[in-house]
């Protein structure tokens, strides 16, 4: 799904939220350089931009490992205790 380009309507149907919702999203993400926009007549086609989302994923990859570590520890204590 990422290396693809996606229609509005196609993202907004992939969640439980109000097409507003779906539309300042989307929005917000365009102008934080996260995706990009492609217009066709009416239609609004979105895709990420693998460069920009690079760092983020390695942030979330890591905040993620971090965490799991914290679980892995206090499981320990707990199994210790």
């Amino acid at each position: 799904m990422w290396d693809q380009e996606r229609s509005a309507g196609d993202i907004a149907a992939r969640f439980d939220v109000s097409w507003p919702a779906v539309s300042q999203n989307l929005r917000i993400l365009r102008e934080a350089g996260l995706i990009s926009e492609r217009r066709d007549g009416t239609k609004r086609f979105y895709r990420a931009e693998p460069d920009a989302l690079g760092p983020l994923a390695l942030a979330l990859t890591q905040m993620w490992e971090s965490d799991l570590g914290a679980v892995e520890a206090a499981m320990e204590r707990e199994r210790r205790g």
